[in-house]
């Protein structure tokens, strides 16, 4: 039954689901000591400088606080290489996500983007009324020609999410610029980099090598991965002035607390003491990568802190398999699995259960 009268873009709307957490999966199988590798969150606790900052932070939790989060602009920018007035601040980058269609897609409009990829574009695409149009994916990569021939008078957004949201495959800022180029210059192209800090520095940085150049282009990044700030969620944007403008029209009031921003300073001006950490979750995704494929397995080259198994019919079989050995990973029914880079002890976990199910590699 419907209270009211529910908007029909909302009726049928998917909700997003949340990877699930351990103790979901220690209570449906009867187990103990179940690790999450399903949400993409990194392992290791935030750095002591960010515990403190929030700490402090919470003891002023009763005013609010900076709306614009100013004071997190301007270190993003000079963190970053730009003038802050090209930065703005959000609920993740999710939550920046939201905001780009918000600001720019209404009911009828087209929102074009590679597919399977982050499973919220379809969400948003729908809840404002647009037509959400996949381009599917070759070999788990994107085919950006065909993207482009997708692109239409109707077309308001294009979403390159890169590294992709599931499979871990990534595209150069050589093969965006000629993306890019050929599209209308209204067509807002979005660069989402969530997982950026994992990316091969060889696949070049879109905020040096493409805002300079397309007034079009935005590019989203999150402080919730690399930096271990899932918790109080927050994720920035880089785009013209004029874009950051109109973006910011959409920013729920006061949605980037006052904990949060605390924390994201601190990260942001500490940035380099998360260096060890990043590189060990870097060492073990190769770990993980030469183990599954030493036993046979094809993966896409991930550039991400996670893998991808293509299980096709066998997805939902192998995640129900893992968690009854206490790994939780991440299914997409009938397509693969995307498991998260752990710690040293959750990775061997879910190696040892892979190695036990075995099966067709």
């Amino acid at each position: 039954m419907s209270i009211g009268r529910v908007r029909p873009a909302i009726t049928g709307l998917p909700a997003y689901h949340p990877g699930k957490a351990a103790e979901q999966a220690e209570a449906e199988h009867g187990i103990s000591g179940a690790v999450k590798l399903a949400s993409n969150e990194n392992p290791y606790e935030p750095i002591p400088q960010v515990v403190e900052a929030m700490q402090e932070a919470a003891k002023g939790v009763n005013r609010y606080a900076d709306h614009r989060a100013t004071g997190l602009r301007e270190a993003i920018g000079d963190w970053i290489g730009v003038d802050e007035r090209q930065v703005s601040v959000g609920c993740g980058s999710v939550g920046l996500l939201q905001q780009l269609f918000l600001t720019y897609v209404d009911a009828g409009d087209e929102v074009v983007s590679p597919w399977r990829s982050f499973e919220a574009y379809p969400i948003f695409a729908q809840l404002m009324g647009a037509t959400f149009v996949e381009v599917p994916l070759v070999d788990h990569r994107f085919d950006l020609e065909a993207a482009a021939a997708a692109v239409i008078p109707a077309t308001k957004l294009v979403l390159l999410a890169t590294p992709n949201n599931p499979t871990g495959t990534a595209v150069s800022t050589a093969e965006i610029h000629e993306f890019v180029s050929g599209l209308p210059s209204d067509v807002i192209v979005v660069v989402d980099e969530a997982y950026r800090e994992f990316l091969d520095p060889g696949f070049g940085d879109p905020v040096r090598d493409l805002v300079p150049q397309f007034a079009n282009l935005v590019v989203t990044r999150t402080l919730s991965k690399a930096y271990g700030l899932a918790g109080v969620r927050t994720g920035y944007l880089v785009a013209h002035p004029d874009v950051v403008t109109e973006v910011d029209k959409t920013l729920v009031p006061f949605a980037v607390n006052a904990v949060a921003q605390a924390g994201a300073l601190a990260a942001v001006r500490n940035a380099s003491a998360y260096k060890p950490a990043i590189d060990r979750l870097l060492a073990e995704r190769n770990r993980v990568v030469s183990a599954l494929t030493d036993a046979g397995w094809k993966l896409p080259d991930s550039q991400a802190n996670f893998v991808y198994l293509d299980l096709g019919e066998r997805t939902l079989e192998v995640c129900v398999e893992l968690e009854r050995r206490g790994v939780v990973t991440r299914p997409f029914a009938g397509e693969g699995l995307r498991v998260t880079i752990g710690t040293p002890e959750e990775n061997a976990k879910f190696l040892g259960a892979m190695a036990e199910i075995g099966g067709d590699a």
